[in-house]
């Protein structure tokens, strides 16, 4: 019988395994010199402008920059429906409440000119998602939250090292930018995230919170080569600190994040050669001079294909392989639905996009074999 060939597997290589055990025999498990090295490496690698605060999870990150960014019970924070849950329910978490735009149906992004429509007295933010690794039309989100007053918190947990305009995302005039580095995603920790920003009281706020809202860290407590015993609990934190052990993976997966890029660019463009033909629509690439992460590749089957989304799932899958659909809108999911009494056709892009969306295994580790057997499949399938 054929292997299976997953979805996605991370690529950890002799290098992360190294610094892991060098982080085991040293003694430091939880947050230490390792996890401070992983954050000044990170803010290098965005540029050195900005500061970066390591934590156990993106979602961690989006909620405590959100608290960060003064917002509370009562507020409206704008984003897309189009994304995983964690986007939204961090707003939840906070008392407040998510509006949804519906998405550009040609980069899965949200869209501008909706955004500026769902303003109201009182929203406070937006949480644009850069999807699959394409930036959002961050000037016109910008300049959207200016004329408003409103926070930006970018939801970078596909976008690393995305690109928009030639700025790195997570170097941009927002408030902060929060990358994932769950086992799927284009640089990995297992679990864990950073939040990047270049306000020094954001950064502060984000430390305190990550940590119990004890006023200094654990590291800076316990490597004190004097007393240093006491702290002050000033806020009602939470316990989101990374650790050092996913810290060091962290280090190593940092130094071939660009590689890895272009990896999964020339990927996609195997892809794109082989399914032009094909009854579907091919993912959207980033402009000219710009950069992709392509964390998803996700074609969309056209009307007229001989088999519809699930069937070809399935049938994907009796074929030994992977495939996966991102996202289910949160419009549809009964939390969102009930609560905000929403319907599948409130959103129409997000729920056609939905119905049509399949994302093909694309990971580093797949060999030419792996993606030839894929291709394959996909035209035995389509063509």
């Amino acid at each position: 019988m054929t292997d299976f060939l997953p979805f996605a597997l991370p690529d950890v290589g002799d290098e992360e395994i190294a610094e892991v055990i060098d982080s085991i025999r040293s003694g430091w498990l939880t947050t230490g010199p390792k996890t401070k090295r992983f954050e000044l490496a990170f803010a290098e690698f965005m540029g050195g402008n900005n500061e970066s605060i390591a934590v156990n999870s993106a979602t961690a990150g989006l909620h405590i920059a959100l608290e960060a960014a003064q917002i509370t019970a009562g507020d409206e924070v704008i984003t897309t429906p189009y994304t995983f849950t964690a986007t939204a329910e961090v707003v939840r978490y906070l008392g407040a409440d998510p509006v949804f735009v519906d998405i550009d149906p040609g980069t899965f992004n949200i869209d501008a000119a909706g955004i500026e429509r769902a303003v109201t007295p009182r929203t406070k933010a937006i949480i644009p998602v850069h999807f699959a690794g394409l930036a959002c039309d961050m000037d016109a989100i910008i300049g959207i939250a200016r004329r408003h007053g409103l926070r930006i918190i970018e939801d970078a947990a596909h976008a690393l090292p995305t690109t928009y305009r030639g700025r790195m995302i997570g170097s941009m005039n927002t408030d902060a930018a929060v990358f994932s580095f769950y086992a799927t995603k284009t640089i990995t920790t297992g679990e864990g995230g950073m939040i990047v920003t270049g306000q020094k009281q954001l950064a502060d706020r984000c430390r305190i919170m990550r940590l119990h809202g004890i006023s200094r860290d654990a590291f800076d407590r316990y490597t004190s080569t004097k007393p240093a015993w006491y702290y002050e609990v000033i806020a009602p934190g939470f316990k989101y600190n990374m650790t050092d052990v996913a810290a060091a993976l962290g280090i190593e997966q940092l130094k071939k994040a660009r590689r890895f890029q272009k990896i999964r660019e020339q990927m996609a463009a195997a892809y794109d050669e082989a399914f032009r033909d094909l009854p579907i629509l091919l993912p959207p690439h980033a402009p000219e001079g710009d950069m992709h992460a392509w964390h998803l590749y996700v074609i969309r089957l056209a009307d007229h294909a001989p088999v519809n989304r699930d069937r070809f799932i399935e049938k994907m899958y009796e074929k030994g392989i992977g495939c996966s659909v991102h996202f289910i809108p949160l419009h549809i999911h009964p939390y969102w639905r009930d609560r905000y009494k929403l319907k599948p056709f409130d959103y129409p892009h997000a729920y056609h996009a939905y119905e049509r969306a399949v994302s093909l295994p694309l990971y580093t580790r797949m060999t030419a074999d792996d993606q030839n057997r894929v291709i394959a499949a996909v035209r035995a399938l389509l063509a």
